[in-house]
């Protein structure tokens, strides 16, 4: 079987492990980051050792094009994060009100606990 074969490949952006919703920029990242195989499998129960053997190989042995293609996703994700933060959906919007109201909500009950501990 061909590495390859492993892989969906998306476009210049995407590349995923054929079969499941999971990038290979995901495998990558926590190989980088000093997690062996067989960690990687633990975090992501939908793979298959095979799987993260063959992203790692496959890396390895196109390593420069890797980190162009890491790079590329990188910055895409950046990219979005920025568009997100400027451009929040209606979901989120609701979402970040609902967690400021239970802030809120939470430091008004410390306070009255805290006052009405301090009086006794």
């Amino acid at each position: 079987m061909e590495l390859e074969s492993y892989f969906e490949f998306i476009d210049s952006k995407a590349i995923r492990l054929r079969g499941t919703r999971v990038g290979i920029e995901t495998i990558l990242r926590d190989y980088q980051q000093g997690a062996s195989p067989e960690e990687i499998v633990l975090r992501y129960p939908s793979l298959s050792l095979e799987q993260v053997h063959a992203t790692i190989t496959y890396y390895l042995a196109n390593q420069e094009k890797f980190d162009s293609y890491m790079g590329r996703v990188t910055q895409k994700q950046e990219e979005d994060w920025q568009e997100q933060k400027q451009h929040p959906s209606e979901f989120m919007q609701e979402l970040r009100r609902r967690l400021e109201q239970q802030r809120r909500s939470l430091y008004r009950e410390k306070l009255e606990t805290s006052s009405s501990t301090v009086g006794k």
